[in-house]
């Protein structure tokens, strides 16, 4: 397994990376940051991920995550990206623009794995959710420490909305102008309906807005498991894109 993997984290509003030491999670240099490309389509986002590759003088393994269901090197779903991602055999397009070997996985994935490899759940064994709030819901799903890639539970069919994420996300809060009673009252109902499908032995909570746990994580009632807040915050997806690049290519 290499020791240093450059992670890469695109975003509907920004694209952010750093080499990681896989071996202890830490960044190497500071995190970059460069706006994500409206429309983001995959040429224009390739455009970007060669800059990050110039900013950091790269030329090894990168890890990269996406907003999107990852199966096979290509992206089957584009629920928050331009629809050109659709069926795209991202991996290899991404690849050709960074003019290194690439390695690419759904987002919240990444974010999950680092969390159980680094962060909230280190050590733990047992079924873990990562759930994370922002744009949508993205999720991942850690087994006895593995990962069940592509869970993609922000888009249950949920009552009250044909579509989790569109009820209660952290974009749905602002957009609509909830409360905190209000907006509890739908996380809680979400994450009552995900407890009855997986049975988790705990929930973290990730996204901008576990930097306000505390406004929400104490309200959610009737769940048999803990929830806690997320540790690594915006350097999860980083990280957890490195560390999945170096477990595909030792």
């Amino acid at each position: 397994m290499q020791n240093t993997v450059l992670g890469i984290d695109i975003g509907g509003t920004g694209i952010k990376g750093a080499p990681v030491d896989i071996h202890t999670g830490e960044l190497l240099a500071e995190r970059h940051w460069l706006a994500t490309p409206q429309p983001a389509t995959p040429e224009a986002v390739g455009v970007v991920i060669a800059q990050m590759v110039e900013h950091f003088g790269w030329q090894g393994l990168i890890g990269c995550t996406f907003p999107a269901v990852v199966h096979q090197s290509k992206t089957l779903s584009a629920a928050n990206v331009d629809q050109s991602w659709l069926n795209a055999p991202a991996e290899s397009l991404l690849a050709t623009a960074a003019k290194c070997p690439l390695v690419l996985l759904n987002d919240a994935d990444a974010a999950g794995l680092a969390e159980a490899t680094f962060g909230a759940a280190r050590g733990l064994r047992g079924n873990i959710l990562v759930i994370t709030l922002g744009t949508g819901i993205g999720s991942a799903l850690i087994a006895n420490g593995q990962l069940v890639s592509n869970t993609e539970l922000g888009h249950l069919l949920y009552p009250g909305s044909d579509d989790a994420e569109k009820y209660c996300s952290a974009k749905v809060k602002t957009d609509q102008n909830l409360d905190w009673p209000e907006y509890n009252r739908r996380l809680n109902g979400y994450l009552l309906y995900v407890q009855t499908l997986f049975s988790p032995d705990l929930i973290i909570i990730g996204g901008e807005i576990s930097r306000a746990a505390d406004q929400f994580i104490p309200h959610m009632q009737g769940m048999r498991c803990p929830i806690i807040p997320a540790e690594l915050k915006n350097e999860a997806g980083i990280i957890g894109a490195a560390l999945a690049a170096a477990q595909q290519k030792p």
